[in-house]
């Protein structure tokens, strides 16, 4: 087999469109789905009962069903209830929710390891729910858990890949894209995978050097 992978690397623009699409796409879903996970984290321990049983329904519905569905689901079913969204906006959505479900057990599991003698001090100094959970029980919560998050927001941006199969613009679908104009199928998705593998070392050492510096604060 003869490879020549200079027709590929020649529609670069097209990559780097696909490339900046899908780090937006990670950028947004990691902000919006870290916020929800731990929102519904906190839930899953603190709120009443009903809102903890739609909360638990919710984590696993999502995590019990293919990531595909989830996207068909929002781009194709919501528009026959009256809801009609563009692509970018449905893969944002679904990366969103999934990402949240995922992130509320893992964000759950930290905070429910926080002692219990650190809630007290705080209480005993008169800090008020809000602060003991924004200063006291959060930032080390997320610091115990920030290695998984970072591995589920990279699951998440390689994930992104599906949302091709809603035109959706990003990497895979320009892959798809080049592969269909210069017939070199496999060196398109060779490309397409070394980029991937690229962007999830990227993310990994940036979310690596961003969390103990300005998210929890690790001396």
């Amino acid at each position: 087999m003869n490879f020549d992978f200079s027709p590929v690397l020649s529609q670069w623009p097209g990559l780097l469109s696909g490339v900046a699409l899908t780090l937006v796409m990670t950028l947004v879903a990691t902000v919006f789905g870290i916020v929800l996970g731990i929102a519904c984290g906190w839930g899953r321990v603190n709120a009443p009962t009903p809102v903890r049983w739609g909360i638990a329904c919710y984590v696993e519905l999502v995590r019990n069903t293919p990531y595909i569905i989830q996207l068909f689901f929002i781009f194709f079913g919501l528009p026959a209830m009256g809801i009609k969204m563009s692509a970018l906006t449905a893969s944002i959505l679904s990366l969103v929710l999934n990402l949240g479900a995922y992130a509320s057990e893992i964000t759950r599991a930290g905070m429910q390891n926080t002692p219990r003698s650190q809630v007290e001090t705080a209480e005993s100094l008169a800090l008020t729910r809000w602060q003991i959970f924004a200063w006291i029980i959060l930032p080390p919560a997320l610091g115990r858990v920030w290695p998984a998050l970072v591995s589920q927001v990279i699951i998440i941006m390689l994930g992104s890949a599906v949302c091709s199969q809603i035109s959706a613009q990003e990497l895979s679908y320009s892959a798809n894209l080049i592969a269909s104009r210069t017939f070199r199928n496999f060196e398109a998705y060779i490309v397409a995978a070394v980029i991937y593998l690229c962007l999830a070392i990227l993310v990994r050492q940036i979310l690596n050097w961003v969390g103990p510096r300005f998210i929890f604060r690790r001396p």
